[in-house]
Formats: structure tokens, C-alpha cells, sequence
């Protein structure tokens, strides 16, 4: 790939893994994620994923996020969206994530 589209890093906050996800989460770049979140996610008992540097999401971004969702809820883990902004936002909202994973304004909200 010669331009990268998409980052991870990962830190802490309030015992939440956060799971910063950077660029864009779409077709060309769901399985990376995907296989990303899934080490994070078995390493951790909260796992927040961090949207402020996401710039772009589709509906395979979407669908991770509600796989990670279900995992959670079966495997009794918290998650939960993190500071979306912009576009990603308003996809989020147009797609009705809220009636599945909490979303936070900031990390600092995180319980």
C-alpha cells in the first residue's frame, strides 16, 4: 500500500483499554481492523474505542463495531465509542449505534 489509510495505538484511561483508530475504517481496511480489535479485545475487560482521529467510516467499519458489541455483551465486557466528530459522527448517528454501544464525547466521560 503505498499511503496509509489507517492506524492503531492503544492506551489506558480509568482502566479502559482505549483503542485509537486513525483515517479510515472502510472495505480496504475492515480486516486490518478487525483483526486488530480482536487482539486488543480478548486482552482487556473494557475496551473503548477512540474516534477522534478517524476520518472516515463505512458500513464495514460499522459492522466491526457491532461485532465487537455483541462480543462484548456475550462475553460480559464493557465497550464503547469514543469522541466521534465530523462524518463519522453523523454515520454513527444515521446508523443508529447509539441503541447498541455507549458513546462518549471524550475519554474523560468514561466510567
Amino acid at each position: 500500500m503505498a499511503e496509509e489509510t489507517i492506524a492503531f495505538q492503544t492506551s489506558e484511561k480509568n482502566g479502559w483499554t482505549l483503542w485509537t483508530v486513525k483515517g479510515r475504517l472502510d472495505r480496504l481496511t475492515a480486516q486490518e481492523a478487525g483483526e486488530n480489535a480482536d487482539k486488543i479485545f480478548a486482552a482487556t475487560q473494557k475496551l473503548a474505542v477512540d474516534m477522534s482521529e478517524l476520518v472516515y467510516l463505512s458500513s464495514a467499519g460499522i459492522r466491526i463495531l457491532l461485532r465487537l458489541t455483541k462480543q462484548a455483551k456475550a462475553e460480559g465486557k464493557d465497550f464503547a465509542l469514543v469522541a466521534p466528530a465530523g462524518m463519522v459522527k453523523v454515520v454513527l448517528i444515521e446508523s443508529r449505534m447509539d441503541m447498541f454501544a455507549a458513546i462518549y464525547e471524550s475519554a474523560d466521560e468514561l466510567p
